[in-house]
């Protein structure tokens, strides 16, 4: 049996969705940059650490 995929709306504000937008690569979806986020905060733990950016 094949596991199902479930969707979700997720409603954002406007402001936060002209954010996530200056960040997406040419034809990236809103959901392939979350995806790099989630699997980046989940190796490194965190996104930025007090006192340390990149």
């Amino acid at each position: 049996m094949f596991p199902v995929a479930m969707t979700y709306t997720l409603e954002i504000s406007d402001d936060l969705r002209e954010r996530l937008e200056s960040h997406l690569e040419e034809d990236e979806t809103y959901e392939e940059f979350i995806t790099e986020l989630v699997a980046m905060y989940e190796t490194e733990g965190a996104f930025l650490q007090e006192g340390y950016s990149e």
